[in-house]
């Protein structure tokens, strides 16, 4: 309806010469919006105040203007102006009767904008380093990014979701040798396990599922000869260094990749079980062993953007704003973690993405600038990279705030949430909250069934208008859909107005949440037509005597079912039957 009433504004326009060819009636669209006091109509633009300089015009003569060229259209009762040049529409009834028999003819396809060919968009989210299960902390990450994907499709856009599997370097090879401690210790030797190691219980499962003939006559005095544990970090690379060198570099690898794959399709499984699935799983190894990363930098190479110093090539990223230049080849030969994440977004540009979007954890700020300025000097736009930050999560039960660490071990796992709380509440509570605020997750009310708990006051609203349709059959009616729509405009309690206004607004909804990348608005508007529908079932009777009457709320409410499934859906939500 907005996308109607905003064609309506543009050729009212173009009737207009003075502003036939003003650059900023661009963003007609964007000038739309529903009005917040109903008293000033369904929609208002303040398109007239924005052109009003070009066009050498007084906003609200221009207005007047605008509003004598308007087209005729059954969409709109009438318009006026108001303030200093706001033009306010009121939509017609027969406008709301549209949207309903829209509903009805489109289904799950309502609200859904057609397919468009460009911006083709990466949409990289989670990506958990492959060093133990998934925590609480990922499983926002997650749902955020899984609806949002499914927002993005909705609006139209071409995306592809995908996993940055973080498999090489330095955590890698603490992992294989905490395997190696774990499955000595498990063969009954006594060892004190270093600080700098993973401590969790799926490493000594891991170990337990290897292949540890490897080090059979290994023991744990050998491994810790000669290391010292006065600093954990020199410790544990001591201890990488020394069980390559007696099980050798390529049975060290064999477990590490046992380990790693392991873990790896713990959280693919874990993933699917929460309804976020990925197109794409891309491994870091791949860009030293595809030599993606070398391609990158013989680009700025080519570009003159690196120098040498002190023995490392480093990367002129002041030149891009960023405080200081980075290293990407180490005097060593070795590249950087930079050098990875530079080539790791050339990679994505030159498979043929226009935007990429990187969902991040709130302490990735540094890492924005540096990647930007990377693509910057490679020839991408900067701003081709968007990075939303996702704040930290905390578990409440009882009131308190429940203890997390993760090195330890000692974590809540996304699995285990997901077990005492349930998928649907787990993917609903995560995105209540804007992404970039902190989030507090009280386990006691997901748990809740009652109206306390807006997951489960939006699934009984979709409930309960599956029980009015088992009550027809109880009361051997029919529903003629049909006989419906024809007397839809017997509708005319204040509710139905509400529940149709509502309805309608769907569309603009998914866009909002798609473009603001803020599924929160989705939240809240479920949860608002759920209140309208409630209020609704509690002030009428749907299944009267009267067949047309039935039959037009009937239909009403089938919008509603299909509305709140839909949003539900993009949530990754279940709509049950009953409850």
């Amino acid at each position: 309806m907005k996308i109607r009433i905003a064609q309506l504004v543009d050729e009212a326009l173009e009737r207009l010469p003075a502003l036939a060819d003003v650059p900023e009636r661009t963003s007609i669209r964007t000038t739309v919006e529903r009005t917040r006091d109903p008293r000033h109509g369904d929609f208002a633009t303040n398109i007239a105040m924005r052109l009003a300089k070009s066009a050498s015009s007084n906003p609200r003569e221009l207005a007047a203007q605008i509003i004598e060229a308007l087209p005729d259209s059954e969409l709109i009762e009438k318009v006026d102006i108001a303030g200093p040049g706001f033009i306010n529409f009121f939509v017609s009834d027969v406008a709301f009767l549209e949207e309903i028999a829209a509903i009805v003819e489109l289904g799950a396809g309502y609200g859904r904008q057609p397919a468009r060919d460009e911006p083709k968009i990466l949409l990289e989210f989670v990506s958990a380093n492959p060093t133990g299960p998934l925590h609480v902390g990922h499983g926002r990450h997650a749902s955020f990014g899984a609806t949002l994907g499914n927002l993005l499709e909705a609006a139209g856009y071409p995306i592809s979701r995908e996993y940055y599997v973080n498999d090489a370097g330095r955590q890698m090879n603490i992992l294989a040798v905490s395997v190696v401690l774990r499955a000595l210790e498990a063969d009954g030797q006594s060892i004190e396990f270093p600080e700098g190691g993973y401590k969790g219980d799926y490493i000594a499962d891991i170990a337990a599922a290897a292949d540890t003939s490897i080090l059979a006559g290994i023991t744990a005095d050998e491994l810790f000869a000669g290391v010292t544990d006065d600093d954990k970090d020199k410790q544990i690379d001591a201890l990488i260094a020394r069980g390559r060198e007696l099980i050798g570099d390529d049975a060290f690898d064999t477990l590490r990749r046992f380990a790693l794959e392991a873990i790896r399709a713990d959280m693919e499984e874990d993933l699917a079980e929460f309804g976020v699935t990925f197109d794409n799983w891309f491994s870091e190894e791949s860009l030293t062993t595809g030599e993606r990363i070398d391609a990158c930098l013989a680009v700025l190479t080519e570009r003159r953007m690196l120098y040498e110093k002190d023995g490392a090539t480093w990367f002129r990223a002041t030149d891009y704003g960023d405080e200081k230049d980075r290293v990407v080849v180490r005097a060593d030969g070795n590249k950087t973690y930079f050098a990875s994440d530079i080539a790791y977004h050339f990679d994505k540009r030159e498979r043929g993405f226009d935007h990429l979007i990187d969902v991040l954890g709130s302490d990735h700020h540094g890492y924005v600038t540096r990647v930007r300025a990377g693509m910057e000097a490679m020839g991408y736009a900067g701003d081709s990279l968007e990075v939303p930050f996702v704040q930290f999560v905390s578990l409440y039960r009882g009131g308190e705030k429940q203890q997390m660490s993760t090195r330890s071990g000692e974590f809540v796992t996304l699995r285990q949430l997901r077990d005492d709380v349930g998928n649907d509440a787990a993917r609903f509570f995560y995105v209540m909250r804007s992404n970039d605020q902190h989030l507090d997750f009280d386990l006691d009310l997901a748990r809740e069934r009652s109206n306390e708990n807006p997951v489960y006051y939006i699934q009984y609203a979709h409930a309960r208008v599956q029980s009015v349709f088992r009550q027809l059959e109880e009361k051997s009616l029919s529903f003629d859909r049909t006989d419906g729509l024809e007397h839809l405009a017997r509708l005319e309690e204040t509710h139905e107005k509400t529940l149709m206004s509502s309805l309608s607004r769907y569309p603009e909804i998914i866009e909002l949440a798609a473009n603001n990348r803020a599924p929160q608005h989705l939240v809240h508007y479920l949860r608002d037509l759920a209140n309208e529908f409630h209020t609704y079932y509690n002030a009428h009777t749907f299944i009267v005597d009267d067949a047309a009457l039935r039959n037009a709320r009937l239909t009403l409410i089938s919008t509603v079912r299909t509305v709140i499934a839909s949003g539900l859906a993009l949530l990754g939500v279940s709509a049950p039957d009953s409850m």
